[in-house]
């Protein structure tokens, strides 16, 4: 019939798949253990950025803003507020200094 019989084996497809499914046996756990960890430098990165916020609103009104409440419209949204595990970013009004809420 077919002069050129080029293709794959059924052997060489079971050995690619023996393969794809031993480097995801070995990256899926790798991975799930890492959810905590990007968490905390999301939320790390929130407060800095919810800091340069709160240091905009000092340069511009001359004193830091009562809560995170006042920022929120001009200077930052109501996401903003908290981190992805729902806790609340921790603000200090006489320093001005907001901080990640402990574990």
């Amino acid at each position: 019939m077919y002069k050129n019989n080029r293709g794959f084996t059924l052997i060489e497809m079971l050995i690619v798949l023996m393969v794809i499914t031993v480097l995801i046996v070995l990256i899926i756990p790798n991975l799930s253990g890492r959810t905590e960890e990007v968490h905390n430098k999301g939320c790390s990165a929130l407060a800095a950025t919810v800091q340069a916020q709160v240091d905009a609103y000092y340069l511009d009104e001359g004193s830091y803003p009562t809560n995170l409440d006042t920022l929120v419209g001009k200077y930052i949204s109501d996401e903003q507020k908290t981190c992805q595990n729902e806790k609340a970013l921790n603000y200090e009004k006489s320093s001005g200094k907001v901080s990640i809420p402990d574990e």
